[in-house]
């Protein structure tokens, strides 16, 4: 008991490290503040879209998906921020080279799976785009065969026998 505290009865002597779970900042874990703070800012960010989409107060549907995506970008950043603590100097920066990672990976999945659907759409036969697609459910050539085959015309009766 040389070091001026006492020891805890039930740990051997020399382990001291033990009492932090292997964190050297206590600041890393965030105030009651913080998370207020983080929790006004998440019901914000997803009042003020669904008010948006409830209103219809942008009318193009691309730009009002594109001012969802921002927000909903906002949103995950405040999340990460305010609720996970997440910041370049936790676990000596190692969280966020894993987010960075992530982030990449899921661009390129997303980025990657949007080209290939562009593609196969526009590399599709011609005849079958939906524009090049008419209302009749039997097509013309097949029409013009089944007439041209016995007991196939449009209304005649099957011949008896």
């Amino acid at each position: 008991m040389s070091r001026g505290h006492q020891e805890h009865p039930a740990r051997p002597m020399g382990h001291h490290d033990e009492d932090h779970h292997g964190h050297e900042d206590h600041t890393a874990h965030g105030s009651m503040k913080d998370y207020v703070i983080g929790f006004v800012l998440a019901v914000l960010l997803t009042a003020i879209p669904f008010w948006l989409v409830m209103t219809k107060a942008i009318e193009s549907s691309s730009t009002m998906g594109l001012v969802l995506l921002a927000f909903a970008a906002v949103q995950i950043v405040v999340h990460i921020v305010y609720f996970l603590h997440m910041n370049s100097k936790s676990e000596g920066g190692w969280n966020m080279l894993a987010l960075i990672f992530t982030v990449v990976i899921v661009g390129i999945t997303l980025a990657g799976s949007l080209w290939v659907m562009y593609h196969m759409n526009h590399n599709m036969m011609p005849t079958m785009s939906p524009e090049h697609m008419g209302n009749e459910t039997v097509p013309q050539s097949m029409q013009q065969q089944m007439q041209n085959m016995p007991g196939m015309q449009h209304g005649a009766a099957p011949a008896a026998k």
